[in-house]
């Protein structure tokens, strides 16, 4: 496979950061470092350029860190509240999503992305969980959620439902055995 050498012009989570010079395929970069202006070609032209940019971007990135770890005091005492409606076994119909979660945060007066909120998958059940928000490279806030059912019914854990199935089954099965065993 083909390779170029790029200077990266922002952070890529998955490069690296501003200012490094990192290599790719050439497809990756012609067909989207490139033209979305994430990168440039790593010539000793842009090289020295970037080097000359660097106090500047440093000063810069300074900034953003200091701004998003100003933002995460800010946010530090914020909790989420979402209520459902969920069927008997705390099983949500629909899920919460990253998109519910910014729009709630929205609603609180925060501007966040959802692309920056780390959610593995959408939630499905009722429960506590934490969320968490990458306001920058370095700088990650835990948000905690809540979801309930809707209407405030009040619906058994399921995890501790089904242990509780689970168990029932397991002392079933063991009194005919030990009967078995005494006659």
């Amino acid at each position: 496979m083909a390779t170029t050498t790029i200077l990266l012009r922002e952070d890529i989570d998955t490069l690296g950061g501003r200012g490094e010079i990192v290599k790719v395929r050439a497809g990756y970069a012609r067909n989207f470092l490139l033209p979305q202006g994430l990168a440039t070609l790593a010539t000793k032209g842009n090289v020295k350029q970037i080097e000359l940019e660097r106090n500047a971007l440093l000063k810069k990135a300074a900034v953003e860190i200091a701004t998003a770890q100003a933002q995460k005091d800010q946010m530090g005492t914020i909790a989420l509240s979402f209520e459902r409606k969920a069927g008997d076994g705390g099983t949500l119909f629909g899920s919460v999503t990253s998109m519910d979660i910014a729009e709630a945060l929205q609603a609180k007066g925060y501007e966040i992305d959802r692309r920056k909120i780390s959610l593995r998958d959408a939630i499905k059940e009722i429960g506590d969980y934490t969320v968490r928000v990458k306001l920058h490279r370095e700088v990650t806030l835990e948000v905690p959620v809540t979801v309930t059912a809707e209407g405030g019914d009040e619906v058994a854990d399921p995890k501790a439902e089904k242990k509780g199935r689970k168990a029932k089954a397991e002392e079933t099965v063991e009194e005919p055995v030990a009967e078995a065993v005494a006659e």
